[in-house]
């Protein structure tokens, strides 16, 4: 549901729940489900009933035609509402049908969405929204109620108790205080990979127009395209892998220019695949001569995959290759034999599987559990030249990346982000990612829930971390001051004041105390307080 969806609809789902309103969570709906349809069945039935009746109802408005039984205008000359008209004012029932029509288009204005450009319509809804949440706490007596009294008395009755007016205008008033968003109309870029989620899902699930935004969500081919919109302006903002702000910021491999990451998009998430020809060659220690793909240079992809190989014995300069390829493009080059593995994000290690062509050696989570991958990032001077509009993007995506940490949810996100604007992949597949339940390849169907999860938090010591795998081998060279460089980029102290100001409620919802974490990746802890020191105890390094 978009995030304006009328509170007043009881056919609508605005919050985490049970879907059909029966049940007091989602546990007791999966649980009452798996008891009706047998345990192999539990699944949001209910949720698809909804957008099935959704449907069938909007395709009987759309088929039904011009009646008087669909028309709100009193003046309307269509025959048959002249003569409706007529027949009621002789039989004396005209101020009882004009009410009648007032308050069908009162009806029809209240469950229209606000545009994103309409403050006034949209704090309205958001006002009502939050009451109604206050009131019943969640959907199912929300629902209960509204199909117990009917929409129009259910916000008389709320409204003679609790002043709705006078708190939509009070709304309105203190976003209008807060700043007038200095441009509404966006662009910002992504590549089609489930990284990507909330910036996605924020577009066509409304997070973006709750906050006042009109953003076109432009698919990009692959992160060097990325990166030079970026730079030349014609981005706003984008879709980056996390490396990438680090490497804008220290001018390796493009010209220098102050780059912000205002938020990680999500943690895990990326799997190595190997060839089916290869089956017989799942040790690491047996790929001397194998050509690997990864997504971008400046990637988690390629300093994963070099610590991985690395750690086995192999020199990633030396005993392999690994080249840069768009991550559209992995699969055909999977089934070409042009390569014969890839460390790639999803939906691409999944679609080598449904297609034939790959097997999964290892989740990247099995190397770095709760890595990062993806980030929202963005110039310094966008922040600077609209700083209004920057926070409501901010917001937007933080509050996207929230709703994408419950599970509950990802069923429904994986039907928004499918379509051919955004992913263009199966439904299916994108399931198979975000819910975590999925056919290896081996033969094998596998239940990982975190394979992919949405943390917007963009710890500093990830960016150390990070950093010092440049230096590690040879993007950048030279003394660096690894925790300047991070607390330059990841605004990781300001995340924290927005978390808390948010009050998000998802798993990862609550800021943490501090931007510092230690790690341990294949055994080894990484402090980042000892960076250098760390970057100087691998046995396999270019410096």
């Amino acid at each position: 549901m978009g995030a304006f969806a009328n509170p007043f609809d009881p056919d609508k789902l605005l919050w985490n729940g049970c879907p059909c309103g029966q049940h007091r969570s989602i546990i007791e709906h999966n649980m009452a489900m798996a008891a009706a349809q047998g345990k192999d069945a539990s699944r949001f039935q209910c949720s698809e009933d909804v957008d099935a009746a959704e449907a069938t109802s909007a395709s009987g408005a759309a088929g039904s035609g011009h009646s008087p039984a669909n028309c709100f205008d009193p003046s309307c000359q269509e025959a048959a509402c002249v003569s409706m008209r007529q027949g009621a004012e002789a039989n004396g029932q005209g101020d009882m049908m004009r009410a009648v029509q007032n308050h069908q288009q009162e009806m029809a204005d209240l469950d229209a969405e606000p545009e994103a450009s309409d403050l006034e319509s949209s704090m309205s809804r958001a006002v009502e929204s939050a009451v109604m949440q206050g009131l019943f706490g969640g959907d199912m007596h929300r629902r209960a109620f509204l199909k117990a009294v009917g929409a129009g008395t259910a916000y008389a009755a709320i409204a003679s108790m609790f002043p709705l007016e006078e708190a939509k205008a009070m709304a309105v008033e203190m976003a209008q205080a807060g700043g007038k968003l200095e441009k509404t109309k966006l662009n910002v870029g992504f590549v089609p990979i489930t990284c990507a989620t909330p910036i996605i899902m924020a577009h066509p699930m409304g997070f973006y127009k709750k906050y006042g935004l009109d953003v076109s969500v432009i698919k990009t081919a692959g992160w060097a395209v990325s990166r030079d919109k970026s730079l030349s302006g014609e981005y706003d903002a984008a879709h980056m892998l996390t490396p990438m702000p680090l490497a804008i910021n220290m001018g390796a491999g493009s010209t220098k220019v102050p780059w912000t990451m205002p938020a990680v998009e999500n943690i895990n998430g990326q799997a190595i695949v190997l060839s089916t020809k290869h089956k017989d060659k799942n040790d690491p220690k047996m790929w001397k001569g194998f050509k690997f793909a990864v997504p971008f240079e400046y990637s988690m992809h390629n300093f994963l995959l070099r610590y991985y190989v690395a750690e086995h014995g192999l020199d990633p300069d030396k005993d392999i290759q690994i080249r840069v390829l768009p991550p559209p493009e992995m699969v055909a080059n999977l089934r070409a034999e042009n390569v014969d593995g890839y460390l790639s994000p999803d939906p691409f290690n999944q679609r080598a599987v449904y297609d034939g062509v790959g097997f999964i050696h290892k989740l990247t989570k099995d190397i770095w559990d709760k890595h990062p991958c993806c980030a929202f990032a963005a110039s310094k001077s966008f922040i600077d030249e609209n700083p209004n509009t920057f926070l409501a993007l901010w917001k937007s995506i933080m509050e996207a990346t929230d709703f994408a940490s419950v599970k509950a949810n990802r069923k429904e996100i994986s039907k928004a982000i499918s379509p051919k604007n955004y992913l263009n992949q199966p439904v299916t597949v994108l399931e198979q990612v975000l819910v975590g339940t999925y056919a290896d390849g081996l033969g094998n169907v596998k239940k990982v829930p975190d394979r992919i999860d949405f943390d917007p938090f963009p710890w500093h010591s990830m960016g150390v971390w990070i950093l010092t795998q440049m230096k590690r081998w040879g993007y950048i060279k030279g003394d660096v001051d690894y925790k300047q460089v991070a607390e330059e980029v990841y605004l990781a102290t300001d995340a924290q004041k927005l978390m808390a100001e948010m009050k998000l409620t998802g798993p990862y919802g609550t800021p943490p105390k501090t931007t510092y974490e230690t790690y341990n990746i294949m055994g080894k802890t990484f402090d980042a307080a000892k960076a250098e020191e760390y970057v100087q105890s691998f046995a396999i390094k270019r410096t």
